[in-house]
């Protein structure tokens, strides 16, 4: 979440016992790897629809590329039918256990009987863009764990593949949105929060008509809402360009075909809305296989928070003060989920 780095290159990252003390409350430790470099463990799930520990709360394995990678599972209540999922990506130098904190997206979600799997980055961040660095020489690696985590969830939890979301902060929200553009047939919906497309030698292009909303803060310190297109170094990893949040959220609405926007003002932040165009009665295909999620009448929006900063609206989660203020004028976990529901 903290993106620290971007703001001033070399900062630190929060000390680990803090990240262990978030995940400690976690019951469970179930295991599964069901990824295709390895067949189930002993512990990993063992019946259709139900896995071998029932504990709403689990941080769970799936071994991909050779490389095994952590994730933090919430089930709800509810075990009856295949459910939503949301699959959530931390910011760059945080992980799953203060994403779950920052946005409360396992409570919320979980209400509304969707599964919600936060997956850790690796080195505490995700590949958004296409371009090759020094620590992620393979550019699609996370691309490819996402899916393979997708697939384990639908095979192992009930997840329900006509119902799939992304969602993330920061960097992941820029993950989330590599996911829709690459993989719209994939998904049924993304957000992102502080989050947008990489440009430039990483550049991101959406491929398909699915269903994104963009929560942005106006006055993000950080990464700008006018975009970076010329980011400052940083000794640990480069930091992407990227485009404008607006640019972002336009990218997504050509894709899909969609028409002029209507932005409305509402209390605290502007909403602009893309109808995507209904008359082919069709959805652009997947570049990467599977059955297009998108319906004929989905919609892309940008949400500009007034006084927001890089930071999560309506999250009672403390920041750095580096990163602005949180604005209360929105909740932008109800509205991804709200998005959701009728994108």
């Amino acid at each position: 979440m903290r993106s620290l780095r971007e703001l001033s290159p070399g900062a630190r990252r929060w000390p680990a016992a803090l990240a262990l003390a978030l995940v400690v409350p976690l019951a469970g430790c179930a295991t599964g790897s069901g990824s295709p470099d390895a067949s189930p463990s002993a512990s990993a799930p063992t019946r259709a629809g139900g896995t071998a520990s029932a504990a709403p709360d689990v941080r769970a394995e799936l071994r991909v590329d050779g490389r095994t990678r952590e994730y933090l599972l919430h089930r709800p209540a509810s075990a009856d039918g295949p459910r939503p999922l949301v699959v959530a990506f931390h910011g760059r130098g945080s992980d799953a256990a203060e994403l779950r904190e920052q946005s409360r997206l396992e409570k919320a979600a979980g209400a509304r009987g969707m599964l919600v799997a936060c997956p850790e980055g690796i080195d505490g961040g995700w590949g958004a863009g296409t371009r090759k660095t020094p620590q992620r020489p393979d550019p699609g690696l996370d691309v490819r764990f996402t899916e393979a985590l997708i697939e384990h969830l639908v095979r192992t939890e009930q997840a329900d593949p006509e119902r799939v979301y992304v969602a993330g902060f920061s960097n992941g929200g820029s993950m989330a949105l590599r996911m829709a553009a690459e993989r719209p047939g994939l998904l049924a919906g993304a957000a992102s929060v502080a989050g947008q497309l990489p440009a430039g030698a990483a550049a991101v292009e959406p491929t398909g008509a699915v269903p994104v909303m963009v929560v942005y803060g106006a006055e993000d310190p950080v990464r700008p809402i006018g975009g970076w297109p010329t980011p400052p170094p940083d000794p640990e990893e480069p930091i992407l360009p990227s485009r404008s949040a607006r640019d972002t959220a336009e990218a997504f609405a050509a894709a899909g075909g969609a028409g002029e926007p209507v932005t409305e003002e509402e209390k605290g932040y502007d909403r602009t809305v893309w109808h995507l165009n209904d008359a082919s009665g069709d959805a652009s295909p997947s570049t990467g296989g599977g059955t297009p999620a998108a319906p004929p009448a989905a919609t892309v929006q940008l949400l500009v928070v007034h006084g927001g900063g890089h930071t999560w609206p309506g999250s009672s989660f403390v920041p750095d003060k580096r990163l602005g203020p949180t604005s209360k004028a929105l909740d932008a976990t109800d509205a991804i989920l709200d998005f959701f529901a009728v994108g």
